[in-house]
């Protein structure tokens, strides 16, 4: 078993997004986006609160017009973690959400129209240390790229986006990062590895449009699944058609299951058969909802029977392995002599799940201390 992840990220410069790193040796980020009007500040700042509560590094907020700039700028005020400013067409927003705060700009220079247009937001971005996504997608190519390729492919992807970089590198602006999504993972991931030897800039993953939370978390998790294992990525978002926050869970989960990020309970948990003890589906569900608010990285296994049981929780922080009337408790690969009651587990598991997290970060906090 890997304790830590084999993967071999790719090399990539670092920007700032805010105070959140992207690129380099930074952790990859996790982000996501709100889809309540702009204009609704208290729906979109509790929105934003609440995602960040469930570990979102970055939020996206889309900015379409000058209401929603000055919108914007409450919004900025009310809320402390990283926004990203969603921007089309209208330069004018993008040079408003700069004088608010903004930490990064998601934009495609092509679109923004002159050049003297586009040289205003860069100059903006570099005056006020403000980063830049280039932003390209399968669906929304310009008209002279889909004429040439007649539908979207990876190459064509990889034109539209070098044609923006071209205009930044023009410029001399070096810190932005770069998407190039699209709803069909096998485009999406051509266009990116395509897009990772042409450039050291972060990559921003995401399959766009991924669809419901079932199909779309699936798809997400192939695709970037599949560039993820091959080091490309810095930063990524989780397109669902469900509750955003939602799209942080997912987001962590395809980290955690690649040893790249570490954040709350790691379950471990058997489909269940006729050998089990308990009913260990309601029990795994019951501990997820209880334990969410935990953020100390931890495995816990919870096996039906004593077949695979054992064998899991002796590289588990908690393991349970079902045996009949009273199941199996072990601590730090360690079989207990204390045993749970089955028709009782979920809250002796909490109780304990909730005793390791706080006993892991106390250490962690001695061991910062004696770094420092």
């Amino acid at each position: 078993m890997f304790k830590e992840s084999p993967i071999i990220r790719r090399k990539s410069r670092q920007i700032m997004v805010g105070n959140v790193p992207v690129g380099g040796d930074a952790p990859i980020t996790v982000q996501s986006m709100t889809n309540t009007l702009t204009t609704d500040v208290v729906a979109t700042v509790a929105q934003i609160n609440a995602l960040e509560a469930v570990g979102a590094d970055i939020v996206r907020v889309s900015v379409p017009t000058m209401d929603a700039a000055e919108a914007f700028r409450e919004i900025k005020r009310q809320t402390n973690i990283p926004l990203v400013a969603d921007i089309h067409f209208d330069y004018r927003i993008a040079l408003k959400v700069a004088e608010y705060g903004v930490d990064c700009l998601r934009i495609n220079p092509g679109n923004i129209g002159r050049e003297d247009r586009v040289r205003s937001v860069v100059e903006c971005a570099r005056d006020n240390n403000i980063p830049i996504r280039i932003g390209v997608n399968g669906g929304s190519l310009e008209k002279d790229i889909q004429e040439k390729y007649r539908e979207p492919t990876a190459e064509a992807l990889l034109e539209s986006a070098m044609r923006h970089v071209d205009i930044l590198d023009r410029l001399n602006f070096n810190q932005f990062k770069v998407s190039v999504k699209a709803s069909d993972v096998f485009l999406a991931v051509g266009a990116y590895r395509l897009l990772a030897k042409q450039i050291d800039n972060p990559l921003h993953l995401g399959i766009t449009e991924a669809g419901g939370l079932r199909s779309g978390s699936v798809k997400s998790s192939v695709g970037l699944g599949l560039l993820l294992a091959e080091g490309i990525g810095d930063t990524l978002r989780v397109s669902l058609a469900a509750d955003p926050i939602e799209e942080i869970k997912v987001g962590f989960d395809i980290l955690k299951s690649l040893k790249l990020r570490s954040r709350g309970i790691n379950f471990i948990a058997c489909p269940s058969c006729s050998r089990q003890e308990f009913d260990v589906i309601s029990t795994v569900n019951a501990l997820e909802q209880r334990v969410e608010d935990i953020t100390t990285p931890m495995d816990v296994s919870i096996i039906g029977c004593i077949v695979n049981g054992p064998g899991e929780a002796l590289i588990s922080d908690l393991g349970l392995t079902g045996s009949s009337k009273k199941s199996g408790y072990y601590l730090d690969g360690v079989r207990q002599k204390e045993r749970f009651d089955n028709n009782n587990l979920v809250d002796q598991l909490e109780q304990r799940i909730r005793a390791k997290a706080k006993m892991l970060d106390a250490s962690y906090k001695i061991a910062i201390q004696e770094i420092d």
